[in-house]
């Protein structure tokens, strides 16, 4: 039902596309026969709009993937700089949640473990909608900011680093083994808000699986029993993806995204002082209003990503200062 949902819709906004472009040809023709500037003026503002649905459309066919169309989990971790690297983590965490909220998705936090003075050390999000891991599968890798440190009284420039890392929630369609022997469940006392009830029982779990050292953890719920069943999921999940990971290197021969969070290996820049501008390092792609990009506006990045993986063209970029 799921699948005849989206055929239903992806069929239906072609028909309106091209209800739309005869309607605004029409206007065009009716305004040079009279002519009407206004008309004229109307059937091409038409025309523009359909053209550029038409090109996010577009990006969308590229959602192609075994599992583009599934909800994903994102997570987000704090590099070294201690209250710097928190702080620009926790900004990290509130662009993409503004970001799915632009598209109607919706957000979970799973875990989050807050930082000692201010920001997070790390969290992973739940992200629901269609195509949530399709759009997102091109974030994974570490982020560059750059700005004057709201924490330094000499009011000195810092560079901080986070990473992000997207892998999909996968359904019961797809079975995915997992040997309990090959895992180490730990429990722990769950950290903010949740009242008494958080403070006096382990409710929260940990699930480290031993053969790839992949660690997920779990305290959004009160119960013990509901955060193992969600940390079990999250690591089959992570072992999917993985396992997605591999087939992709082996077909495009490329090196992992998961690296050291630290120089040399940032996907992206995000310059704030001295001046304004945010870089993809993989593309090139730029954006003068950081602001806005961090308040969600991230589709002209994620679509350039996109366009790279399925049509190639890669070259090397040079990062900003």
């Amino acid at each position: 039902m799921r699948e005849r949902q989206q055929l239903d819709e992806a069929v239906s906004a072609i028909r309106k596309l091209e209800r739309d472009l005869e309607d605004g040809v029409t206007l065009i023709e009716l305004g040079e026969m009279e002519g009407d500037a206004a008309s004229i003026a109307e059937g091409e503002a038409a025309i523009k709009a359909v053209e550029k649905e038409a090109a996010s459309r577009q990006v969308e066919t590229l959602l192609s993937g075994e599992a583009d169309g599934f909800d994903t989990y994102l997570e987000v971790h704090a590099g070294a700089g201690g209250t710097e690297s928190q702080d620009w983590a926790n900004m990290l965490q509130r662009m993409y949640g503004r970001w799915a909220e632009r598209r109607k998705f919706k957000v979970d936090i799973v875990e989050m473990t807050d930082g000692e003075e201010a920001g997070i050390k790390g969290a992973t999000l739940l992200i629901k909608g269609h195509n949530a891991y399709g759009w997102l599968k091109t974030e994974s890798g570490v982020h560059r900011l750059v700005r004057i440190s709201p924490y330094d009284s000499n009011a000195r420039r810092h560079t901080s680093f986070a990473s992000v890392w997207v892998y999909p929630v996968i359904d019961d369609r797809i079975e995915i083994e997992i040997k309990e022997s090959d895992c180490r469940i730990d429990t722990y006392r769950s950290s903010g808000a949740g009242g008494q009830h958080v403070n006096t029982t382990d409710s929260a779990v940990r699930i480290t699986h031993n053969p790839t050292g992949i660690v997920v953890a779990c305290q959004q719920e009160r119960s013990q029993h509901k955060n193992r069943a969600t940390a079990w999921n999250m690591l089959r999940a992570r072992l999917y993806e993985a396992e997605l990971k591999k087939r992709e290197e082996k077909a495009n021969a490329e090196a992992a995204s998961k690296t050291d969070i630290g120089w040399g290996h940032q996907i992206r820049s995000y310059v704030l002082q001295p001046y304004q501008l945010v870089k993809d390092l993989r593309t090139g792609t730029q954006s003068t209003d950081p602001d806005e990009v961090l308040d969600g506006d991230l589709d002209p990045f994620m679509e350039a990503s996109l366009a790279q993986r399925v049509y190639g063209g890669a070259e090397a970029v040079e990062d900003i200062d």
